[in-house]
């Protein structure tokens, strides 16, 4: 079983490490963070230690002991960046898979995504690299997600739904079937997307709706 370096160490991280060791294929977990800098150290977390900031990964040293690494971190810019520079530096980007969760055959995930428990992604749906699919969250059939796309917890997306790169979608929320959300979107806790959405709107309500820009 191999080694499983990953980058933060906040809770999004820590459901990230438990589930990667409950698919059985990693034996030991090691963090980075960027608040552990100079002498300053980081309490462990679930029993595995912190061993210095992102830029340790780069270190031979480092890299020499993981094979493998995840960037678990919430901004998605920032975690596909370092997808990119930790891919650069020779590590595979492993695809984590809760146990409970069900992964059609057919269905495509990119490298450096995490599935939580209880997910269900359904026939022919792509998903981009470095993306967050969250507890209890359903991707329906011929549904794509763009790189770094965090579908939160319980949200429901329906057939053929197409999320651009970098969106987020809430927890709760609930998209119809064929809609467009274009990238980097917010769309909120318990909304109902029943409209295309542009990119780079935030979104919500019942129906929802964008929010006005400043």
């Amino acid at each position: 079983m191999a080694a499983l370096l990953l980058l933060g160490a906040g809770g999004h991280a820590r459901v990230v490490a438990e589930t990667a060791l409950a698919t059985g294929g990693f034996s030991r977990i090691a963090f980075l963070d960027d608040r552990c800098t100079g002498p300053a150290q980081l309490p462990d977390q679930l029993g595995w230690p912190v061993i210095g900031s992102f830029t340790a990964a780069l270190d031979p040293q480092i890299r020499q002991q993981f094979l493998e690494a995840l960037v678990a971190i919430g901004n998605a810019a920032v975690r596909l960046q370092w997808l990119s520079r930790l891919a650069s530096a020779g590590y595979e980007l492993p695809v984590v898979v809760h146990p409970t969760a069900w992964v059609s055959p057919s269905s495509q995930l990119g490298a450096g995504s995490v599935v939580f428990a209880q997910v269900a992604i359904q026939a022919q749906a792509v998903i981009g690299s470095g993306a967050i699919l969250n507890t209890g969250c359903s991707v329906d059939h011929d549904v794509k997600l763009g790189d770094g796309v965090h579908v939160c917890p319980g949200a429901r997306l329906a057939g053929e739904v197409q999320v651009g790169d970098r969106s987020w979608i809430g927890i709760g929320a609930s998209v119809i079937q064929q809609i467009r959300i274009g990238a980097d979107v917010t769309v909120g806790a318990g909304a109902a997307v029943v409209r295309d959405l542009p990119d780079g709107v935030t979104a919500v309500g019942v129906p929802a709706r964008a929010l006005p820009t400043a």
